[in-house]
């Protein structure tokens, strides 16, 4: 593969802020390991870590006893915690869960109790005591979660890949993997570069199974993007903090939501519509190759056939600003078309089965000398520091 050019014991691959979480983890519970971290991107946190709503998660939503609850409970508190060491912006806010239909009134309850299981103190609300917190919010009831908040998640990638005591270069795509027993593995960049380490930890994101298919490891999954379009409130005042719908169990993804941001802008969103591409941020970007491997891919047509209807929904809102603003109006009334001014969106890297199971919890599986993260899906950046130490336990035992 040609003369190594930098040496590693633990590579992680991506730069985003659970690979740089890895590093840090790795480098603290193991000092003296050599680390190096290799994303394609000029900087850190260019895609799922950079493009989300910047909210720091509660755990409230998350099976009792998964990894996404273990991990955003205790992940809440030290995101809190290493944002006030580091000075990185962010708020500890508590948001409103809201029913606004009646048959929502049993999904909310179970929600109710969910937190408790996963010990989250809440709140339940009826319509006059929404608007003590919400004045502009109409629902039928609510609960409040005071332990969610937001934070800038792009700084804290920034931080800690200045922390992490590893060797982080940028503009490096894995192009070539060769692993050889009791050799370690060998990664090639497309600038030609080689880096040889013992272990290799994938933490690609959107393209984690074709950097697991790289290693020669069959991930059992592929990952399908959705894109999540976003709008900024014109009238930012009339949202104070966050509000949420109460979400259909049968989808992973959370529903349009009002957050108000770190730099008291007010987010509106997201949907999920299909990307075109791994990155495809717009309608516009199209790449065949990607798109080739969504449609090949078994689980994307039963996933299609189960959830048509849904995905309709969701591509209308996508094609109609009246849409996606009678979505918001459900939870705040005064909201119209002109109110929404288009904003960045993003990419969610969802993993899913052949059978068309879309992966809920994060999905970690190992080969020789990897270790694949398939799945981290929201609450990734809330849950970064405990699940990177998850991830560095793995990669250290298999040193």
């Amino acid at each position: 593969m040609g003369t190594a050019v930098l040496d590693g014991d633990v590579l992680v691959v991506g730069g985003g802020i659970v690979g740089l979480s890895t590093a840090y983890a790795v480098s603290r519970a193991a000092p003296g390991t050599r680390v190096v971290v290799l994303e394609k991107e000029p900087g850190p946190a260019r895609h799922q870590t950079g493009r989300n709503s910047g909210v720091i998660h509660s755990g409230i939503y998350y099976r009792p006893g998964s990894l996404k609850a273990r991990f955003a409970v205790r992940g809440a508190a030290e995101m809190v915690t290493f944002c006030a060491e580091y000075g990185i912006a962010h708020e500890v806010t508590g948001k409103l869960i809201v029913a606004t239909e009646r048959d929502e009134l049993p999904r909310l309850h179970a929600l109710v109790q969910r937190g408790r299981e996963n010990g989250i103190a809440v709140r339940e609300l009826g319509p006059v005591q929404i608007q003590e917190y919400e004045p502009q919010v109409r629902g039928l009831a609510a609960i409040h979660v005071g332990t969610t908040g937001i934070a800038d998640y792009r700084a804290v990638a920034e931080r800690l890949a200045e922390v992490s005591g590893a060797e982080v270069r940028y503009g490096a795509e894995v192009v070539q993997v060769d692993r050889r027993p009791g050799r370690g593995v060998a990664v090639r960049t497309r600038a030609g570069d080689v880096v040889r380490a013992r272990v290799l930890v994938n933490c690609a994101g959107l393209h984690c199974d074709e950097v697991a298919r790289l290693t020669g490891d069959d991930p059992g999954m592929r990952i399908v993007p959705f894109r999540g379009e976003y709008f900024e409130l014109a009238r930012p005042e009339l949202v104070r903090g966050l509000v949420y719908p109460v979400p259909d169990p049968a989808f992973p993804f959370l529903g349009v939501h009002l957050t108000r941001g770190v730099d008291g802008g007010v987010h509106v969103g997201p949907n999920a519509v299909p990307a075109l591409a791994r990155e495809g941020y717009g309608w516009g970007v199209v790449r065949p190759r990607d798109l080739a491997g969504t449609l090949g891919w078994p689980g994307s047509w039963h996933l299609a056939r189960q959830h048509w209807r849904y995905g309709a929904g969701e591509v209308l809102r996508s094609a109609s600003r009246g849409a996606f603003a009678r979505a918001v109006r459900r939870l705040v009334p005064a909201v119209d078309g002109a109110d929404l001014v288009p904003a960045e969106a993003g990419v969610r890297a969802q993993a899913v089965l052949r059978d068309g199971t879309l992966v809920d919890d994060f999905l970690i599986r190992e080969g020789p000398r990897a270790v694949h993260v398939l799945n981290a899906p929201s609450p990734a950046a809330t849950a970064a520091l405990p699940i990177g130490r998850h991830i560095a336990t793995r990669a250290l035992a298999a040193l």
